[in-house]
């Protein structure tokens, strides 16, 4: 069995000063070593979150968004090899909310994803339909045309060491969520691509659900057939709703 993944994503939440104090108290409080936590602070607050961690952390960091260069003109932007460095071990891709208000294609994913592993970090690819896609039927035809692109410049070793996560659009700070019926149809979905891309080592790749998770939908979620663990926005950003989480 693989082990479990609690992401929480803080997108543009929590400066510098109220990221060191909430990792602070998450350590103070934090009793689940069997499940991998990993926190995806603002580029801004990366270095203070890092650091509250203290060394070892018991904790994994992520950074949000990388470019897919590895240096030059690219005002505002970060690499892959600069997120190394400051200490993140996973990269957000390909998030809803970098595919829809930032315009990210799925070339663009491919590329990241690339860099990512490539840097010496692991990927965390989202995937996941809008409600009108939903309505009309595409759910599996988007998710895999996302997930095939998206690691299409990756190898099977590298493949079978990224994150994949499911985040259905419709339900990303809506206060809807996918039933567990629902994440288990799509997660086999994404499965079964991942089985034609590497046979038996699909077993291998965690698959999170993403959208609207709560303390009181979580372990539902979690009960699902291939959900691997969870990607968390809102309810990530506080300590207690985050904790009652990831003790479920």
């Amino acid at each position: 069995m693989t082990q479990q993944i609690f992401a929480a994503n803080w997108k543009m939440n929590h400066g510098p000063t109220a990221a060191a104090g909430i990792v602070s108290e998450l350590r103070r409080r934090w009793r689940r070593f069997d499940v991998e936590m990993i926190i995806f602070p603002p580029a801004l607050s990366f270095a203070s979150a890092r650091a509250a961690a203290g060394d070892p952390s018991p904790f994994k960091f992520g950074v949000q968004n990388v470019y897919y260069a590895e240096r030059g003109a690219f005002t505002g932007e970060n690499s892959a090899p600069m997120a190394k460095d400051a200490g993140a071990d996973y990269v957000l891709v390909g998030h809803s909310e970098r595919r829809h208000v930032f315009g990210e294609t799925d070339e663009d994913t491919a590329k990241k994803c690339a860099m990512v592993e490539r840097s010496g970090m692991t990927p965390l690819l989202c995937v996941g339909e809008t409600l009108d896609q939903r309505n009309r039927g595409e759910t599996a035809g988007v998710v895999t045309r996302q997930l095939r692109a998206g690691l299409a410049q990756l190898d099977q070793v590298e493949l079978t060491t990224s994150v994949i996560a499911y985040e259905p659009v419709w339900a990303i700070g809506t206060g809807r969520n996918a039933t567990p019926e629902d994440a288990a149809e799509t997660h086999g979905v994404l499965r079964s691509v991942l089985r034609d891309l590497v046979g038996d080592r699909a077993a291998e790749v965690r698959i999170l659900y993403g959208g609207s998770v709560t303390p009181a939908n979580v372990e539902q979620i979690l009960g699902a057939a291939d959900v691997d663990g969870v990607l968390v926005g809102g309810a990530s950003l506080e300590p207690d709703s985050w904790l009652s989480i990831c003790s479920a």
